[in-house]
């Protein structure tokens, strides 16, 4: 079996950035569509959304390794296909969902059959060799900056036109890469190197439970888990917030996430990379969850869009501290286990985006609800700032004798 590499890898580049596009075309109009579903308010309708995203993870988390030891067997390409086709039928759905329930009937087909990442990750490592290796998979970080710049923006553009159009739009984009990859994407994986699937290992629990195996990263590990529930204050909530509280239309939720996106790429493009250099791994650890609490705190009294503009610059500056603790917690794990931590470590930001979203969507809507006993629609931020700092102390208490 002969891959034609740079074809291959040019498509799964566009397969990452055509989903990400696509998942983030839809976050400026969720909103407007729970409200036209369920005839309530951004309060109701965040907790509607918030729910949304837990059964979304739920399924993700529950089926990726299922999908990927499926892909060991079967191949890369008929699972990628899957994939693709899956999200491409479920945008549909979406644009068409006549109650409430189709949306979470959505939600859950897309968790499902959401192995793009998983798959594409496989993919690459099938085909690259150890010097393009850390090239390829950068290309990952590169497909998720571009389209986490371009979709929110086209989605707010879209949804101008009505809250379900950007879903025909996410539809139309990710069906024809699915036709594409039909027609042109090769099989990487060859017969010699494939495995029978194994139940055992495709538990999700099973890379938690290897974490006992190294004691000295656990409390790493416990801030880095924490770290990603106070994201979640600002990931789950941003549109209903903003919609909600400063009155912003689809568009300007999606040019604030546009926003965004163009901070975080400028962040991973080369910030942490200088931060290690002149700081240090701790210390740009310590500075990045400090820019989370500052960032948080900012969001919680905002009052107007500037002010959320603001508080943007250093929430996304915090962006240095996840990836050092991550670079951290690699280099404390022997080289032959690193795809066993790997699998830990995604399956503890998945258990954060189970968790995470319901609880900030329902602290919103419990808060901001006109029969709220006490009006503060910023308590998600205020739980997202306990958080951060929990993963601060965390840190600093494991790392305070290095």
């Amino acid at each position: 079996m002969s891959v034609s590499k740079k074809p291959a890898i040019i498509f799964i580049f566009f397969t990452l950035l055509i989903d990400v596009i696509g998942f983030g075309i839809i976050i400026p109009v969720m909103p407007g569509l729970i409200s036209e579903l369920t005839g309530g308010g951004m309060s109701e309708a965040s907790m509607y959304g918030g729910w949304m995203l837990f059964a979304f993870s739920l399924m993700q988390f529950l089926f990726s390794p299922f999908l990927g030891n499926l892909s060991d067997q079967y191949g890369r390409r008929p699972i990628l296909l899957f994939s693709l086709l899956g999200f491409g039928l479920d945008y549909i759905l979406l644009a068409f969902a006549p109650t409430i329930a189709w949306l979470f009937v959505g939600r859950i087909i897309a968790g499902i059959t959401g192995a793009s990442l998983t798959t594409a990750s496989a993919y690459i490592a099938d085909i690259s060799t150890p010097e393009t290796r850390g090239q390829n998979f950068g290309m990952i970080g590169a497909a998720f900056g571009l389209g986490f710049i371009i979709g929110p923006v086209l989605g707010g553009i879209l949804g101008e036109f009505g809250p379900r159009i950007p879903f025909f739009a996410a539809a139309g984009l990710t069906l024809l890469n699915w036709l594409y990859g039909y027609f042109v994407l090769p099989e990487s994986l060859s017969q010699e190197n494939r495995r029978k699937f194994e139940w055992k290992r495709a538990n999700p629990m099973g890379s938690l439970k290897s974490l006992k195996n190294y004691p000295g990263i656990l409390g790493l590990v416990v801030s880095l888990f924490f770290l990603h529930m106070a994201s979640h204050s600002v990931q789950s909530t941003w549109s209903y917030f903003t919609m909600g509280e400063l009155n912003w239309t689809s568009a300007q939720v999606g040019y604030s996430l546009g926003f965004v996106g163009l901070l975080v790429a400028s962040v991973q493009a080369g910030l942490v990379r200088v931060a290690n250099n002149k700081l240090g791994v701790v210390p740009s650890i310590y500075l990045g969850l400090l820019f989370y609490a500052i960032g948080l705190s900012i969001f919680t009294f905002a009052d107007a869009g500037w002010i959320m503009y603001v508080g943007l610059i250093p929430y996304c500056l915090s962006g240095i501290g996840g990836p050092s603790m991550q670079g951290l917690i690699s280099g404390k794990v022997p080289p032959n286990a690193q795809g066993e931590l790997q699998g830990a470590l995604t399956s503890t930001i998945s258990m954060a985006a189970i968790i995470g979203p319901p609880l900030m969507t329902n602290l919103y809507s419990n808060f901001s609800s006109p029969s709220a006993t006490v009006h503060f629609p910023g308590a998600a931020f205020v739980m997202g700032l306990v958080f951060a700092l929990t993963s601060l102390l965390i840190a600093w208490l494991n790392l305070k004798n290095r």
